[in-house]
């Protein structure tokens, strides 16, 4: 499947690209000489589109930048030939809400924000209205400290590797040799971080445990992981917030709830994805809908009170009535706050390759994908939950957002800091990215570890060192 375009001003090729994706996102789109569908001429003061069977011409507005009058001429073209409705309009970064955030910042108001984005981005109301909301809650929360910081710990295994997943995780039953010696070496990557953070008299607002899935190795292991992390950030620290992304429900056992309770974690995640099982198999999930119901309710049976949830829209074969189920499920379920994802198809998936080798899936149509979005909205409400972070993903299904909801006074702080990169992240583990962010400057510098684990366990010494070295471009 080829969109082929004949574009008389290269210099604005990765502009007409991203637009033309939002409408055929698993076409591949070639720009040519000759043989096209499309030809887009982009002159001083207009551009014209030309189809095989008419041409169409768009007068450029001296209000807006050069760049944002190519995009909306090219995003109401396509609008119109596909009759698509893409709520977000041009907008194709992450983090919207940080637009709406300046603004706030410079004293604009509620309907000045909203024609805003939608002057500037073809941008719906609704999706204008929430990034106000979100970045009205950001505002709250998000840091301005240069001493404050949170820390991430990342596990690279999962029981297995999800149909969708292009991160660093490996499925844990191929890998036991490694476990051990992966461990050890986060242990002494633990060990210095936490030294750095004494010696340079830093305060940890936020501990996050992440991968990969945090829980996929064994108890005892994951025992002595917890104790390590406990030990070295949390304990005589007055951090905020202790969050465990569990996520696989077939990786939860009674020991390792006890654990974390006994380690002082106050915020889980327990991830269906969906709450079909067919679907479950079909991505590679090694548990059931019964099982996430289970394991959630063995989880409050030990006292856990802020138990997140994430749900993917837009899963290969499903629609608005297995949205419905999955939405139905977790609301009698009543977690504290719930993540909406949609489904982002990544050229390191297992997915993109399916789709690249054509195996079908069904998929949704624009109409359909938004009722589905608006039905975990729908959730959202019915659990008295707002929208607290949020942000988007190239290649999205749907061209929508992924969205964190919770109750009143629960909002996951790493979350919002993570998003608004005000804050230093100092990362340990595998694939793991430390973000030091130099706020007078409005800068931020990264060091990312090594992915690959055999890697990681022969140069730990070494990622500690330039992570350190990093650091101190800031602290020293």
């Amino acid at each position: 499947m080829k969109i082929k375009i004949n574009l008389n001003n290269m210099q604005y090729r990765y502009d007409v690209y991203q637009i033309i994706n939002l409408f055929y996102s698993f076409y591949d789109i070639d720009f040519v000489d000759s043989d096209w569908n499309y030809k887009i001429d982009i002159d001083e003061d207009r551009i014209i589109i030309c189809s095989d069977e008419s041409c169409k011409e768009f007068i450029f507005n001296k209000e807006f930048t050069y760049k944002e009058g190519i995009k909306k001429a090219v995003f109401q073209y396509f609008t119109e030939i596909t009759g698509k409705v893409m709520p977000w309009g041009t907008l194709v970064g992450i983090r919207p809400s940080k637009i709406a955030l300046e603004l706030i910042n410079e004293g604009k108001d509620h309907e000045y924000i909203v024609n805003y984005f939608k002057e500037h981005f073809q941008t719906r109301r609704d999706k204008a209205e929430l990034c106000i909301n979100v970045a009205k809650v950001e505002e709250k929360f998000v840091n301005k400290r240069k001493d404050s910081i949170s820390v991430y710990v990342g596990m690279p295994f999962c029981p297995t590797r999800c149909l969708y997943c292009s991160f660093t995780s490996n499925p844990i039953a191929g890998c036991k040799s490694i476990v051990e010696p992966y461990l050890n070496s986060l242990y002494y990557e633990i060990a210095e971080t936490a030294k750095y953070i004494r010696e340079n008299h830093l305060k940890i607002q936020c501990v996050y445990f992440g991968g990969g899935t945090p829980t996929a190795v064994n108890d005892s292991q994951f025992e002595e992981l917890m104790e390590h992390i406990y030990s070295s950030f949390i304990d005589n620290n007055q951090v905020e917030e202790f969050t465990v992304e569990c996520g696989r429900p077939d990786s939860i056992t009674i020991n390792k709830l006890q654990t974390m309770k006994r380690y002082k974690v106050d915020r889980i995640s327990i991830n269906p994805q969906t709450m079909n099982d067919n679907t479950l198999k079909l991505i590679g999930r090694g548990h059931n809908t019964r099982d996430t119901i289970d394991k959630f309710n063995m989880a409050r049976e030990r006292g856990f009170d802020h138990i997140n949830m994430d749900i993917i829209v837009g899963l290969p074969g499903e629609g608005i009535d297995e949205v419905k189920k999955t939405c139905e499920e977790i609301f009698k379920l009543h977690p504290e706050s719930i993540t909406v994802h949609g489904m982002s198809v990544k050229r390191a998936s297992r997915l993109h390759e399916d789709i690249v080798n054509k195996v079908e899936f069904a998929t949704p149509d624009q109409g359909e994908l938004n009722l589905m979005y608006q039905e975990t909205e729908n959730l959202a409400k019915r659990l008295d939950m707002k929208p607290y972070y949020m942000y988007r993903q190239k290649n999205m299904v749907g061209n929508m957002e992924n969205i964190g909801y919770t109750i009143k006074g629960n909002v996951g702080l790493y979350n919002i800091q993570i998003i608004e990169e005000k804050q230093t992240i100092i990362a340990c583990g595998a694939d793991a990215s430390t973000k030091v962010v130099f706020l007078d400057e409005n800068r931020i510098e990264r060091h990312g570890n090594v992915k690959d684990v055999r890697e990681y366990i022969n140069r730990v010494e070494e990622m500690v060192e330039k992570k350190a070295k990093l650091l101190d471009t800031l602290y020293k």
